[in-house]
This record gives C-alpha cells, structure tokens and sequence, in this order.
C-alpha cells in the first residue's frame, strides 16, 4: 500500500496495529451463517416464517407517540443531562413506587440509551479483572459478553427444562467463592420465558445475605409480559436488606413496543449510581429528548393494553405449544412470561434429513428447518445450552400456526 506525503511515496506494510485483546474473549453468534441463509432466501423473495425476531410485533401505542411529536413541536431537541432527564426520572420513580413497591429517590435513578448498554455499564462499573459473575444458563448472549469486556469471568448455572430453567439456591451457594463480584437476574428470562416467584426469590436471597460482597443485577425488562398463573416479582422487593446492593433494570423496549426508542433505566444504591453517572459522563451521551419525552407519556399514561397484550402473548404461546406437542423428538416447557418458547430438540438428533444429512446438534436442526421448510429459528449454542431452540411468539396466530405446523412436518419427515 502507497501513502504519497510531500517527500515522496511512503511503503506501508498491510498490517494493521492490534487491537484490544480483550475482544478475544468474545463469541461470534453461532446463527449468523444460518442468519445470511436467511437474507438470501429472502432476496429471493421466499416466504419465511421468522421466528427469530426479539421484538414485539405491536406498534407502539398513539399516545405515546404523540408525546414524542409533541416534543418535537415544542423544540425539545437538545442536548440531555447524560444520566437522562429530571422529568423522566420522576417518572420513573412513580413507576417503581406504583408497580414495584420500591422508593428510590431521583439521585437514586439513572436513564440510558436503551437497557442493554444501561446493563453493560452497570457490569462495568462493579466488575474488574478476573472478578466472578453468576448467571443462569440457556442466558441472552449479551449478558455473558458484558462480562467477557469488563475481564471478569463468567460462571454458569446450568438449568433445563427439568427445573423450568431456573437456578435452586443449592446450586446459587455451591458457585459462591471469594471471587464472586456480582448475580445477574433475568426475569421473565430471555430466552427461555421462565419467571421467578417471589418465594423462589426469597430463597436466592438467603444464600445472598451470606455473601455481602455480592452485587445483584436484575434485568426485569419483561416484566409486564407474564402470563395468568404467574405473577411477577423483583429481588429487591422480595428481600429489601438485598436493595442496598442490588441495581433494579428496566426499560420501555419490551413492554410499551419502543424498541426504536431506545430508553432503559435503573434504580438502586448511590454508589452504585453515581459510578454509572461518572462512566456516562465520559462515554454517553444524553438519552434523546423526544424519546425521554415518549417513555414519560408510556410510564404516566394508560396501562391496561399491557394485560392484553399480554393475553395476546398467552394465547401464542399455547399455540405454539400445541403444535409443538405433536412434534417427534420435541419436549417443551410452559414459559410463564416473555414471548419466548425455549423447546429441547434432543430427540431429533441422529435423524437424517431426505438428502441424506445427520442432524447432529440443534445448529443442524434449525438449518434443516430454514432450508428445507423456510422455517427461522435460532438454535442452543447462541444462549450457551445445546440442543435448545429460541422459538419467538411475537408474531401472528396465522405465522405461529403455519411456521410451528412446519416445524411438526419436520421433524416427522426425518428418518
């Protein structure tokens, strides 16, 4: 490569300086082959039933909307306080008070641009180099890369659908060492759906109030997306000597349909908030006003269209598992909330497709699916579990009844 400068051409070697080795850490997702399948399948223009999509499929309500216009009308355009604004975080504070029973005051709560880089940031801010995070596993692949940048080390606890995909506190206390920095909390889990009871988290506590140097790191992003027979609870409020150390995460993507919106928030302990202010202060920039202005009018406003679509999901899901009921080789577990059905395919595995092919892991199987049925779903080894797939219900009754009935056909066809 020639850099011509004002004495004369300059040789440069083709290497790049290195980057940070910390990115070495990381994972590829194993579906982004079965991901550039699918793009090209639809280049040419082959229907798909995509099941993959963490999103729900609702527009985000007029009201909410119309606040962000109104915003925009007003002039609210400019720069934001980088830990979001004063009438947001008031906001908020109703939130947690009316639907959690929990009273952080505003110095208390901090906004960002959307939960997963509010999670990251958190992550950071309490774990160092070689410092131990507890998380269960299937687990959303985000969280295990949070850990891998901040160098600490990743422990998982393993669970299936035998134990409804929730850790026991047996093995909560059996992964506790002097290294141990920080529990992460997914509940109503992405990907498998499963929702902890006020109860089981009392019982997770209790091995916590062991450890004082523990943090807690709860993402409730789906809390309003639980379905009848459950209830949903969050740590900090099941055992209050816990909400001195535990950071309570939340945002308006999943249940108010604003994943576009971008704004996630916290509450919890001041220091644990005033590092995530001094990190922001030097990495982020301020939420967008005319979000923040939307996510007040979805935290204020009405909230009985949650129950509904919540019933919505409810009913998806029961299709979904219908369908997957009559699929050889498939078992399923009931999630109890998130619009995700996390079925174990291990008794397809050894089967051969008509071209002769072995399925010999849930990557096989959900390639046979989009190749041969056009069918997308993601498989085990992006949440860390095998042989798993995420199977998202944030879509038609009309999808989720073709697509799933694929899925059956499928799996009979193997041989």
């Amino acid at each position: 490569m020639l850099i011509c400068i004002d004495n004369g051409p300059l040789t440069l070697t083709e290497t790049s300086p290195p980057l940070n080795s910390i990115l070495d850490r990381l994972q590829t997702s194993p579906i982004i082959e079965m991901f550039g399948i699918a793009e090209k399948m639809r280049a040419e223009r082959l229907e798909l039933f995509d099941f993959s999509i963490g999103e729900p499929d609702f527009d985000t309500p007029e009201h909410i909307c119309n606040a962000g216009k109104a915003a925009i009308d007003a002039g609210d355009t400019r720069y934001t306080a980088a830990d979001g604004s004063q009438a947001l975080k008031s906001a908020i504070r109703r939130k947690f008070k009316r639907d959690n029973d929990l009273d952080y005051p505003e110095d208390q709560i901090v906004i960002g641009n959307g939960a997963k880089p509010l999670l990251a940031s958190a992550t950071q801010v309490v774990v160092g180099e070689g410092d131990e995070v507890i998380y269960s596993t299937p687990s959303w692949p985000s969280h295990v890369g949070m850990i891998h940048l901040t160098g600490g080390r990743p422990v998982p606890l393993q669970t299936g659908i035998e134990n409804a995909f929730k850790i026991t506190p047996e093995q909560l206390a059996s992964a506790m060492t002097p290294r141990s920095r920080m529990l992460l909390l997914c509940s109503p889990s992405n990907p498998t759906g499963a929702v902890y009871s006020e109860a089981e988290l009392r019982a997770l506590s209790a091995v916590l109030l062991e450890y004082p140097r523990v943090w807690v790191l709860s993402d409730d992003l789906y809390e309003h997306i639980v379905f009848r027979g459950a209830r949903f609870s969050t740590i900090a409020h099941a055992e209050p000597r816990l909400a001195q150390r535990t950071l309570t995460v939340n945002g308006v993507s999943k249940c108010y349909a604003m994943t576009g919106w971008r704004i996630g928030y916290a509450g919890g302990p001041k220091p644990w908030i005033d590092g995530l202010r001094k990190l922001f202060s030097q990495v982020n920039g301020g939420p967008s006003s005319i979000s923040q202005a939307a996510a007040i009018a979805a935290l204020d406003g009405p909230q009985s269209f949650l129950k509904e679509w919540a019933e919505v999901y409810s009913r998806r899901r029961d299709i979904a598992l219908a369908h997957l009921d009559e699929a050889p080789g498939i078992r399923s577990a009931t999630p109890d909330g998130a619009f995700y059905v996390m079925p174990n395919c291990a008794g397809v595995l050894g089967g051969r497709t008509s071209a002769g092919k072995c399925i010999e892991s849930s990557s096989d199987f959900a390639r046979y699916l989009l190749e041969d049925y056009h069918v997308v779903v993601v498989p085990g080894p992006a949440f860390d579990c095998d042989p798993y797939l995420r199977i998202s219900i944030a879509t038609s009754d009309e999808v989720i009844n073709a697509g799933i009935g694929r899925v059956v056909d499928a799996c009979r066809a193997l041989r």
